[in-house]
This record gives structure tokens, C-alpha cells and sequence, in this order.
């Protein structure tokens, strides 16, 4: 390989590296950024709306407690994984639930979610609270 070209080569190496560890510290970052306190907005399997609040608490880079008050109280475990986040929750009834919601650029969860045996999907939003 002439010279010119390994350069390049090494440049675009280093390129690809950098830009590596900087989405891998996005990632960390996000998974540490997603605790706290959220204004809940949702639609039930019915069609109906609902809103409430919402407070995660992270436990480790990717893991985390989730609480929701929306009229009914519930809460789970949740994970992030770069910008998905999924919870498993258990409502006061016992009924079990999951939701999985896109991370988006501004903080904002966007979700969908149902519960155990129970035909239908909801959606919910999750925008932080300053």
C-alpha cells in the first residue's frame, strides 16, 4: 500500500474509532439520564385517555425501577438499551404488563404497552419533568 493510502486509511481507521466511543458514551449517558420524574399521557386498550405521573429510578447502567400514578398505581422493572426502553409491571389487581417505548432526542418516552391475556395494545408518552 503506498503511503497516501495508508494514511487515509489510518485517518478513517481513527475516524470510525472515535465515532464508536462517542455513540457508546451516548449510550451510558442516556441510560444515566433517564431517572427522575415524568408527565404521563396515554390512551387505554378501550381508545380512552388517561394521564398521570410516572418516576424511574435508575439501579445500573442499563437497569431501573419504574412507578407509575395514574389513577391506578403501578410499577415495575424497566431496562434501557441505547434508545429503547422496556418495562414489566405489575398493576395493584396482579395483573402483569409490558411496555416498550422509543427513547427520543428530547428526553421524551413514546410507548406502547398491554397487559397479560388482554387483547389490544395502548400507547403512552413520558415527558420529563423539569
Amino acid at each position: 500500500m503506498e503511503i497516501a493510502s495508508m494514511v487515509k486509511f489510518s485517518m478513517m481507521k481513527s475516524g470510525l474509532a472515535g465515532a464508536t466511543m462517542m455513540l457508546m458514551a451516548l449510550g451510558s449517558a442516556q441510560a444515566q439520564t433517564i431517572g427522575g420524574s415524568y408527565q404521563v399521557e396515554g390512551t387505554n386498550l378501550d381508545g380512552s385517555s388517561y394521564s398521570g405521573t410516572a418516576q424511574i429510578d435508575v439501579t445500573s447502567a442499563t437497569t431501573c425501577r419504574i412507578a407509575w400514578d395514574t389513577g391506578t398505581s403501578s410499577s415495575g422493572i424497566c431496562m434501557v438499551n441505547q434508545n429503547a426502553f422496556a418495562a414489566a409491571y405489575v398493576f395493584e389487581s396482579g395483573a402483569v404488563g409490558l411496555v416498550v417505548y422509543e427513547l427520543m432526542q428530547d428526553g421524551t418516552l413514546d410507548g406502547v404497552w398491554t397487559i397479560a391475556d388482554t387483547a389490544g395494545a395502548g400507547t403512552e408518552t413520558l415527558t420529563p419533568i423539569e
